[in-house]
Parts: C-alpha cells; structure tokens; sequence
C-alpha cells in the first residue's frame, strides 16, 4: 500500500507546479474566458503608479484658475518674470496657493508661486527647452 501514493503524489507534483507557475503568470484553462481582461487591467497597473506620478504632488489635481483670480494670479507672476504664461493652477502642494508656469524669453520656464493676495512667496526654475529634450 505504500509504494501507491507515492506514485499518486509523483504524478500530481508535476501537474501541480504547472498549475501554480500558470496561475502565476496569468495564465491558465480560464484565461480565454474573461481572463485576457484581468491581464489588460494588470498591464495597465504599472504605468499609473510610474515615477511620473511620483513626481506629480501624490496625484492630487490642481484646478487651472479662472476668471479674476486667473488674471490677476497671471498679472502678478508676469511683472515679477515677464514671458509667456503656460499655465496657471491652483498649487496642490500648498493649499490656498497658486502656481503660474511662465516661458521666458530665453527659452526656460519658472513657475511663479504667488498667495491669495497675489504676492511672490517662491518660484522653481526650470532648464531651456534644449536641456530637458
């Protein structure tokens, strides 16, 4: 009686890490059915959690401005760093604060961080466009 499960169990390991190493790939008898969207959705994963995102303040958006605030937050940063405004938000990292991305002449970028009452408190210098491409 002893020599049968020892034949049982050295027929089933095999099959058993198959399973396992195809369960672990995503792989498997119901990956045609359904499974391929479990996969998309796995793939897709990554890219979210990338070190884009780590860069961008924990994915916390930052409204754009509008209307008076927009104008004057622009006015404001334009007179301290005269060029072109790229962009102008609410600075999710200091809450009550606002950014306004501005392109000046000689090709570099600065974001200007200005408070509610539209006063310079920090800017962050950016390289020219030939550095960063």
């Amino acid at each position: 009686m002893r020599a049968m499960p020892r034949r049982a169990l050295a027929a089933v390991a095999p099959a058993a890490a198959l399973m396992f190493a195809l369960a672990a790939c995503g792989g498997g008898a119901d990956s045609d059915s359904g499974g391929s969207a479990a996969a998309d959705t796995q793939q897709s994963a990554p890219s979210a959690g990338g070190a884009e995102a780590a860069e961008d303040t924990d994915d916390k958006p930052e409204p754009p401005l509008t209307g008076e605030i927009k104008q004057k937050a622009e006015e404001a940063a334009l007179a301290a760093y005269p060029g072109t405004v790229l962009k102008s938000e609410e600075d999710a990292e200091k809450p009550g604060m606002y950014a306004v991305e501005i392109k000046k002449a000689d090709g570099s970028t600065v974001e200007v961080y200005l408070d509610t009452t539209y006063q310079v408190t920090d800017t962050k210098e950016e390289g020219t466009e030939e550095d960063e491409g």
